[in-house]
């Protein structure tokens, strides 16, 4: 339990703290044999604090799992500019359960492909045109490389890409200190 809250802390602070809608976290099932049941525990904290995780690959050695705040991440996909993009690969943009369905397109495309389909990017919550550019120009030639290749605004990106930093060491801090995890993650509950 402490290695898995480690890891979501140090590699998922800004979702855990309602700074950006999801991240992804790559762990090896050697050491996360039964994460499928981990997560089920993980949910009845999580949920009531407006964050949900869901295994998106199963990769070799590996579990891919997204950790992210529906919420957050329902609005991120309703931008119309978004849309048109999603709908190019064949997202479902209608839906009773527009998200679930949203976040199934993406896993059957993470499951059908070598590598990760662009438009990941627009699920953890980067900027848009910095999606579109990064597929354009294949990863080449962005102006600054932290959380993601950025293209655009880079200013706007290092302040970001710094308050990130900043959330994962006061959350790691205060963990190591020994706050328990549940206390670390923001209440931002689900909206209705």
């Amino acid at each position: 339990m402490f290695a898995f809250e480690k890891a979501l802390i140090c590699h998922c602070s800004p979702t855990l703290s309602g700074l950006k809608p999801a991240n992804l976290l790559s762990l090896s099932k050697a050491d996360y044999p039964d994460l499928p049941m981990l997560i089920e525990s993980y949910s009845d904290i999580l949920a009531p604090k407006g964050v949900s995780l869901d295994i998106v690959c199963e990769c070799g050695h590996r579990w891919l799992l997204l950790v992210y705040r529906p919420a957050m991440l329902a609005k991120q996909l309703q931008n119309p500019a978004v849309h048109s993009l999603l709908s190019e690969e064949g997202y479902p943009l209608e839906g009773r359960f527009y998200l679930n369905e949203m976040i199934a397109h993406l896993r059957k495309l993470l499951l059908s492909s070598d590598g990760f389909p662009h438009e990941i990017g627009i699920f953890l919550g980067y900027p848009l045109e910095d999606v579109i550019d990064f597929r354009r120009y294949k990863g080449e030639g962005c102006k600054l490389c932290g959380y993601w290749k950025v293209y655009h605004d880079v200013e706007s990106a290092k302040r970001c890409f710094a308050m990130f930093d900043r959330c994962r060491a006061i959350l790691f801090s205060n963990f190591m200190a020994g706050t328990p995890f549940p206390q670390l993650v923001c209440n931002v509950p689900q909206a209705a």
